[in-house]
């Protein structure tokens, strides 16, 4: 009995010391999954409006990521503030809340440097959520460049049939939204969401962002061909990097994109209080220009050099592109050093996303006024080839979905007009534009890749549905 004894005190020994040193020194992974769980949570508790239990359980463990199952996270209500951990207290994940710039990952745990330290004035979760959604208006987008005689159309109660079939909508559908010739023609929410509830895009933030660099081309403080953003580094290629090469995803950096492990994307949005530091620090792993290589850090690239050219890039982006579109409810949140998250983390409600796609589907001009350049639009739909027609030069989705087979064009096998481009993100996040039938088709959701949805059906038939 004794052997057994000291046996089971040792095991306990040993264990105590695990846990200690996990909690000192915790795997990257288990660093990533936690401040993941903190900003989803943050993201949705205080911009949303949406309850932290129900975040936990369905857009953080539900998806099936095992590691995610025994995260546990702590609200603090009264400060913004988010934590989260393995087993609730390995991982030190954290993520802070803040009027006007929903939530941040602090990776440094270094809540001062936001001035967001417990006992600090900050406001009440109460009152960030309830600034955030009054602003979340439901109007329709821009009819201002709508023909006199628009064409007739479908109203909403034909469309309702499409939109009311899981199937078309796909499992985890939160949001659906038609736009034919800027009027909303069909809208379906999920139970637990409406109209006034923003929703993130991943990556269709990274089409937005695209959209704020030329609105800069066209007030002359950037050009496509201007380069020299690595001037630290003369000598070793990245100072030819142009911004036109960074836009069309092929700018050369080494990026490794995969989700799942402490890879560069997980390591940037999930570790680094610096985002677009690390991504610039990346070297060349090829020739400028020659090879496209999809990377959310050439996003938040671009973010860096769009605040940098704007001066406060936060405001430019609220003046310049939110408040003339109308777009309320939409923000674009931040790290920890302030770089707008470009590549990922832009939360709207489903018909500010749609008014997005309404302004490029009128060429960048709103209420009569010119936005973008002249043909900026047709640049950001056209080819890079060395994407073999898959994406565009502008941060665009020519014909593709995360579960599209490689090579294979799903626009083309469902008939669907070849001028379309996509906006798309994580999760099954689409934006369908289709600029020869001026329609727009939003979906927003919950749609892990290995659910294996694509929007393609739906869009067909929304297609065959209008006129």
């Amino acid at each position: 009995m004794k052997i057994l004894r000291r046996g089971a005190i040792a095991l306990v020994l040993l264990l105590l010391a695990v846990a200690l040193y996990l909690w000192l020194a915790p795997p990257g992974l288990l660093r990533v999954g936690a401040n993941y769980s903190a900003k989803i949570v943050c993201s949705n508790v205080f911009l949303a409006g949406r309850d932290a239990d129900e975040v936990l359980r369905v857009d953080v463990q539900a998806p099936g990521i095992s590691l995610l199952r025994a995260m546990r996270v702590s609200v603090d209500l009264e400060h913004g503030v988010v934590r989260a951990g393995f087993l609730g207290f390995i991982g030190h994940g954290l993520a802070v809340a803040r009027p006007g710039m929903g939530c941040t990952v602090l990776p440094d745990g270094n809540l001062e440097s936001l001035g967001a330290a417990p006992g600090t004035a900050q406001p009440s979760a109460a009152d960030l959520v309830a600034a955030h959604l009054s602003a979340a208006e439901t109007s329709a987008p821009d009819t201002s460049a709508a023909p006199a005689q628009a064409p007739p159309g479908v109203d909403s109660a034909s469309m309702a049939p499409i939109l009311a079939d899981d199937k078309l909508a796909g499992p985890g559908m939160r949001a659906l939204l038609v736009i034919d010739h800027g009027r909303i023609v069909g809208e379906r929410y999920a139970p637990g969401f409406t109209a006034a509830t923003p929703l993130l895009g991943w990556s269709m933030t990274k089409t937005v962002v695209a959209g704020l660099i030329g609105m800069l081309v066209k007030d002359g403080k950037l050009s496509l061909d201007q380069s020299g953003f690595w001037p630290q580094v003369p000598g070793d290629g990245r100072d030819k990097i142009r911004l036109a090469d960074l836009l069309a995803m092929s700018s050369g950096l080494r990026f490794n994109e995969e989700y799942g492990a402490v890879s560069d994307v997980t390591s940037m949005l999930y570790l680094q209080p610096d985002m677009a530091g690390f991504a610039m620090g990346q070297p060349l792993a090829h020739p400028v220009g020659t090879v496209w290589s999809y990377s959310s850090g050439t996003a938040v690239i671009l973010s860096h050099i769009m605040q940098d050219a704007a001066g406060d890039g936060r405001a430019f982006v609220k003046e310049r592109l939110f408040k003339p579109l109308g777009m309320r409810s939409a923000v674009i949140e931040s790290d920890e050093h302030g770089t707008l998250v470009g590549s990922s983390y832009m939360y709207a409600t489903a018909r500010d996303w749609g008014k997005y796609a309404q302004f490029l589907l009128q060429d960048g001009v709103w209420r009569g006024q010119e936005l973008l350049p002249s043909g900026y639009v047709a640049m950001m739909a056209s080819p890079v080839a060395a994407s073999q027609g898959e994406y565009g030069h502008g941060q665009v989705w020519l014909w593709g979905s995360e579960a599209a087979t490689p090579g294979v064009n799903p626009d083309a096998a469902f008939g669907i007009p070849g001028d379309t481009f996509w906006m798309s993100g994580h999760d099954g996040q689409s934006i369908a534009v289709v600029r020869s039938r001026q329609l727009a088709v939003v979906r927003l959701g919950l749609t892990p890749y290995s659910d294996g949805y694509s929007p393609q059906p739906l869009l067909k038939a929304v297609l065959g549905a209008i006129r």
